[in-house]
């Protein structure tokens, strides 16, 4: 650049300005940080590396062997179902027990504490959730996990929380697979813990060998607080924060639950459910309802029951994952679609009745396979 033309520009460098002292400006640093190196993106493992991460009992080869499990891309489904396939002689050795509660009957608190009695005696323990409602609640586990304090930071224990989106027989089946990889990894307990509130107790029930329900005392009127269906499905009732002057009114809510079991219809396994005290958050009693579990194993493994549970999730698992691939496949064909919406309309004009509306549909998708 000619000095005439810098003058132009900067006048204070003009001579009759001689006075000024004018500083020279700083490069401008480049905007993308130079030390920065481009990240590659990991190459997926195959599934032979990912088996062989598992059973070796390497954490973040079974994080990411349970990612691909939830994943919904077809490349990364083929692989978590070949790695299901080849762990699945390795598993089936673990305690699977569901727990249950309403919100606030402090479930973490308690999983935290349970967990850490397991511990004890050596071995792993996986903590797996159901939470289909996390779509519209953007889930409750992570806030579970902060309060799984002591768990979360144990090199033995393994908390995943569940996808955050999909119906709940989606979510249901990952974590049913989750399972079976966690127990090829090792670990030996596993709890899957569910909100509650309504649907995803089957689930749970379907896929554990206990079902463990958290009560609360005190709020009320305690029978009225549960459906009865869940009741029908807990192996155990344990009552929750049974410390200081809650200690009496635990003990009705005992008092209460006990004579409300014996309404119910026995058991397919012939054991009675049993109604315990404690306080996850003072630690007490947590032996007693850990001993309460040890019985009922000990139970259904001399009656048969538990093998010939486990046969019955085994095929109840088939079934569930048929039916919710014919479902899939159905809803989201394009041609469907569009005419489930002409259909819909009908129907709601009155210009055509549900039934007949419904076996226009299924007769269009069968006359096309």
């Amino acid at each position: 650049m000619d000095a005439h033309h810098d003058n132009h520009h900067h006048i204070e460098n003009d001579s009759q300005f001689a006075g000024l002292t004018v500083n020279n400006g700083v490069a401008q640093p480049p905007s993308v940080n130079p030390y920065l190196k481009a990240r590659r993106r990991r190459p997926l493992p195959s599934a032979g590396e990912l088996v062989e991460g598992i059973l070796r009992g390497d954490v973040t080869m079974l994080s990411r062997a349970v990612t691909m499990v939830e994943s919904l891309s077809p490349e990364h489904q083929t692989i978590a179902q070949e790695v299901i396939e080849k762990c699945l002689p390795h598993s089936g050795n673990s305690r699977r027990i569901g727990i249950t509660g309403v919100p606030g009957a402090g479930k973490s608190t308690s999983i935290d504490e349970f967990g850490l009695h397991v511990l004890k005696d050596g071995g792993k323990l996986a903590v797996l959730a159901i939470d289909p409602s996390s779509e519209r609640t953007k889930g409750s586990i992570l806030g579970d996990k902060t309060r799984m304090e002591r768990l979360s930071v144990n090199p033995h224990a393994f908390i995943r929380p569940s996808p955050s989106a999909g119906s709940l027989g989606g979510v249901a089946r990952k974590t049913r697979e989750t399972i079976v990889l966690c127990e090829a990894a090792g670990y030996n307990n596993i709890f899957v813990e569910t909100v509650g509130v309504g649907q995803s107790e089957t689930a749970v029930h379907s896929m554990v060998d206990f079902f463990l329900l958290i009560q609360l005392a005190g709020t009320g009127d305690e029978l009225q607080g549960i459906k009865r269906g869940i009741m029908e499905m807990a192996d155990g009732i344990v009552i929750n924060k049974a410390d200081g002057d809650n200690v009496d009114r635990a003990r009705l809510a005992q008092a209460q639950f006990r004579s409300a079991l014996q309404l119910f219809p026995p058991s397919p396994s012939g054991w009675s459910p049993e109604v315990l005290c404690y306080s996850g958050y003072y630690a007490i009693g947590i032996a007693e309802v850990w001993d309460m579990i040890d019985r009922y194993f000990d139970y259904v493994k001399a009656n048969g029951y538990f093998e010939r549970k486990r046969n019955e999730q085994a095929r109840y698992w088939m079934y569930e994952t048929i039916d919710e691939q014919l479902r899939r496949n159905f809803y989201t064909r394009p041609d469907i679609e569009a005419m489930l919406a002409d259909k819909e309309a009908r129907v709601l004009a009155n210009r055509q009745s549900s039934f007949t509306a419904a076996r226009d549909i299924l007769d269009h998708y069968y006359s096309s396979l």
